[in-house]
Parts: structure tokens; C-alpha cells; sequence
């Protein structure tokens, strides 16, 4: 009999993953994955090159899956596709990228633009609109940016389109964009109508430029026969809207309930909370969700696990490592050599600026109270714990905001080290599950576009393909231990967050 496939491909921060899934089991067939770096041609500037980077790995991806698999393409049902954002990126009228994409809350460069904006609207104004304050990750102020310092760019511009509605327009030759995604426009969208406003705003009315706004499993279009031959795929075969990666990879690890939160940790660290309604906040960002009258609060950390890449590259001394052993892995072991607390040494995880839930794109990262006897354990320990209580600040804003997770979900590279996960189950006094298979955004992309192909009917229905995995719990002991060093870590970017913006003048 023969199998039917669905495909799924993520163009990560620091890679793209791509899987095709066998339909009635879950099980993945092929995977690929592709390593990437991003550019920082000047400091808070992050981009990459849609065409070589998003559209170049896609198609390689695709090639490889069928080839891999050996099957005919035409069993694959449907595709789905995820990729970092919010970014910008602006293509002509025969859809060719006009400059290189300017990505999500890592890149910090519009920051005199949200004050344009404010001044324009009036951020109360902004916020009835939105449903939350401008910041890094708010997608409207970057193509400001555009119109202020590269008005060539900004008036050949035919449509503004993000990381998997690029991907989507090579593949069906129809821009669009999904409604999650939309959410993060603001204030040039009203977020709760799910439309784009139409009028001059702080100067720009890019309304002409913004493609339909679809939910993420709808089908947009189909593959063309110019796109069939380039990726090896089935001309006709239906492509859905997509979404940012780490709403897929929230799926991908069975998130579907009310009060369900995810915890990513890749380079940076999303994370998403299901809630009943929408709802407004000035600390994080309420966003329409995947389907119709579904919500989700969503907040970040810009640096997590790219301070790990930070500290093995710039840092860390490998003592005796094995032949083909994981450098992350070994590194790991550096935790039981610094007792909690890592000697009383405090990190800020701020290395790129900070989203959630301090919106301060100036914050700089810091190493508080080194001495002759810290040690490079004791380093490492402190960037992990830094992140643990970067996390912690984050949940008990989201509890100050009237909204609790009953159920938090971790998934993502850094997830793998269960001695960090620990760490922060201890800091933040939280219950965390880590599900047994981490098959990634691309998997939950796949899953998405069963859904629009109408293989299945609800996203919970993803729990078919899901097995249990690891639960690990706070140690009251630790908890107490952290509570000083926690009240120091919060108080440490009070008293030093003028001087980290001196250092940004």
C-alpha cells in the first residue's frame, strides 16, 4: 500500500529542518537539516538573505526528502512551512527580495521608529490597537525603518512579506500571510478585526503592500509547474499559509489546551501561552493564534541558547574531549562542577538587547561579583541560571497579568540538557514535561497541513502521533537557595539599565 506523506519545513534562526511524515503513524520518513548563520553588519542589526538562505535550503530540502524517502512526490498530500519572525522582508513586483530580511526582536535597529509611531498615535492608542506595546519584535516600526533610511527600497516595494510567506509566494506565486503573524504588524493592524489599517501612519500607509491575511493551516495555493521543477515537488500539490517557527514547534509537542504554555529554547527562547480570550498587555504580546477564535500570549528572551554558542566559542577550555563527542554535551558536564548559585555569581542574559518581559532593546548582559576563585564552571552555571531567572521574571509578569500556565511544555536544542531544564524548575518553582520526541517545528508544519488538507480535524489530534516523555520537577530546597540571588538578579538591571544605555549612545 501505498504511503501518504505530508511535508514540513522550518527556516530556523540558526538552520532549517525539514521532515516528511508518514500520515497515519507520525512516523518521519526523511529529515534534512541545513546549518545557517545570520548577518550583523552593524551592531543591533540581524539579517539574512531570503533567496540564498530561506529559498535556497528550501529547495535543497525538498530534493533531499524525496530522494532520501524514494517516493513519488505526488504521495505527499500537503506542505507546511514555518520560519523565524516576525521579519521584513520586502520584495519587487516580480517577487525578487530587495534587500537582505531584517529579522525579529534580535534586531533592534528601529527604535527611534517606535518612538515615531508613538508620537504619531499616542501609545494608549497603540496599545487599544494592538493589544501591546511597540517593541523589538513589532514588525511595522522595521518597515519604517525602510521608508526612513532606504526610501528607493521602500517605494519599490510591492509586497512586505515575513520568512514562510516568502517561501509560500516562490512555491504558489501567491503572496499572503497568516493571522499570527499579522498580529505582530501593529500598530498598522488591528489586531482583534484581524485587518490592516488603511489610513497614513507616522508619515506611511504601506496597506497597498500587505497580502491577505489567511489562518495557518488554510490553503493558499498550489505548487507551480516552475516551482515543481525547481524543488522536485508535484506540481498542484496544496501549500498552507504556514507560520512563525515557534508557534509549529508549539504544536509539534502537542500544545492545543487552554492554560497549555511552551517553553522554546533555541537561540533565543519563545514562549506561548494558550488563553481563553484575547488579551491585552503592556509586557507581552496578545496575538490572535492559529485558528479562528483561538488567543495566545506570547513573550521572549532574545539570548538563550546562543549564549551557550557564545560561551563555547569565546570561553570555554575542552579538556580531554573525546573523538566525535558533542562539544555542547561535554560542556554540559560543567554544571556539576559549580555548586547552584554558581558562587555567587549573577549573569544578565541581556546580550542582544531583551524582549520579555522588559522591552529594553539597550540592555546589555553582564557578569556580577567575579573574583581570582570563580572558575569558567562557574561562568557557565551562571549564564544557565541567568536564563532560568530571566524566565522567572517572565512567568510571574504573565501571573501579574491575570493569566497562569497549568501546564508547561519545553522543547528545543537547549531542552536536551536536563541539568539547565532542572535549574529552572528550581528557580522558577515550576513543573516541566519535556516530551520524548523533539522533532521540531518542521513536524508540526507537517501536522498543519494535514489539517488543511483535511486529514485531521483538530490540533489536538496531534496527540495520535506523540509519546510521553520526561517530567521533572522543583526541588523546594534549591527554590529557597535561588530566592536572594533572584532578588539580586531583578535589582541588578534596575540600578544599571541608564548605564547600559550610555554604552548604547
Amino acid at each position: 500500500m501505498t504511503k501518504q506523506l505530508l511535508m514540513g519545513v522550518d527556516i530556523g534562526t540558526s538552520s532549517s529542518k525539514g521532515v516528511l511524515v508518514e500520515v497515519s503513524s507520525g512516523q518521519v520518513v526523511a529529515r534534512k537539516v541545513i546549518e545557517h548563520a545570520v548577518r550583523m553588519p552593524k551592531p543591533g542589526w540581524v539579517e539574512q538573505d531570503a533567496e540564498e538562505t530561506w529559498w535556497g535550503e528550501f529547495v535543497e530540502i525538498s530534493r533531499h526528502l524525496i530522494q532520501q524517502a524514494d517516493v513519488d512526490p505526488k504521495n505527499i498530500l500537503g506542505i507546511g512551512v514555518s520560519g523565524i519572525g516576525p521579519c521584513v522582508l520586502p520584495v519587487d513586483k516580480d517577487h525578487n527580495p530587495l534587500r537582505p530580511a531584517i529579522l525579529y526582536g534580535i534586531d533592534t535597529r528601529a527604535t527611534a521608529e517606535i518612538l515615531q509611531f508613538e508620537n504619531a498615535l499616542g501609545r494608549e492608542k497603540i496599545f487599544q490597537l494592538a493589544g501591546c506595546q511597540l517593541s523589538s519584535s513589532s514588525t511595522a516600526p522595521k518597515i519604517l525603518w525602510i521608508a526612513n533610511h532606504e526610501p528607493r527600497v521602500f517605494h519599490e516595494t510591492r509586497w512586505f512579506l515575513t520568512c514562510q510567506s516568502y517561501i509560500v509566494l516562490k512555491l504558489t506565486g501567491i503572496p499572503s500571510i497568516d493571522a499570527y503573524t499579522a498580529s505582530t504588524y501593529s500598530p498598522i493592524i488591528d489586531v482583534e478585526r484581524i485587518a490592516w489599517m488603511d489610513e497614513k501612519i507616522a508619515g506611511i500607509n504601506p496597506r497597498a503592500c500587505l497580502p491577505d491575511i489567511h489562518w495557518t493551516s488554510e490553503i493558499v495555493g498550489n505548487v507551480t509547474a516552475e516551482a515543481a521543477q525547481v524543488t522536485g515537488l508535484a506540481a498542484g500539490t496544496p501549500i498552507i499559509a504556514g507560520t512563525i517557527d515557534a508557534a509549529a514547534e508549539a504544536i509539534s509537542i502537542g500544545l492545543s489546551n487552554i492554560g497549555e504554555m511552551m517553553m522554546m529554547f533555541g537561540s533565543s527562547n519563545s514562549i506561548i501561552l494558550r488563553t481563553d480570550k484575547f488579551v491585552r498587555s503592556r509586557s507581552f504580546w496578545g496575538l490572535n493564534w492559529l485558528l479562528p477564535e483561538t488567543y495566545a500570549l506570547v513573550g521572549g528572551m532574545a539570548t538563550v541558547g546562543s549564549l551557550s554558542r557564545w560561551f563555547l566559542e569565546n570561553i570555554y577550555h575542552i579538556k580531554n574531549l573525546k573523538e566525535n563527542e558533542n562539544p555542547y554535551t561535554a560542556m554540559a558536564e560543567l554544571l556539576h562542577q559549580s555548586p547552584p548559585g554558581a558562587n555567587k555569581l549573577i549573569a544578565l542574559p541581556y546580550f542582544e538587547g531583551e524582549r520579555t518581559p522588559i522591552s529594553d532593546p539597550f540592555a546589555k548582559g553582564s557578569l556580577f561579583g567575579l573574583t581570582l576563585r570563580h572558575t569558567q564552571a562557574d561562568i557557565y552555571r551562571a549564564l544557565l541560571e541567568g536564563v532560568g531567572f530571566g524566565i522567572r521574571h517572565n512567568i510571574e509578569s504573565l501571573r501579574g497579568e491575570g493569566v497562569r500556565a497549568e501546564r508547561i511544555l519545553s522543547v528545543g536544542g537547549g531542552s536536551n540538557n536536563l541539568g539547565w531544564m532542572q535549574l529552572i524548575c528550581d528557580i522558577c518553582n515550576i513543573t516541566m514535561e519535556i516530551p520524548a520526541s523533539q522533532s521540531g517545528s518542521s513536524y508540526g508544519d507537517a501536522f498543519l497541513a494535514g489539517m488543511g488538507v483535511g486529514v485531521f480535524d483538530e490540533i489536538s489530534d496531534i496527540h495520535h502521533w506523540l509519546e510521553p516523555g520526561v517530567t521533572l520537577r522543583p526541588q523546594s530546597e534549591l527554590h529557597h537557595q535561588y530566592l536572594p540571588l533572584y532578588e539580586i538578579y531583578l535589582e541588578l538591571y534596575q540600578q544599571t539599565k541608564g548605564l547600559m544605555k550610555r554604552l548604547s549612545d
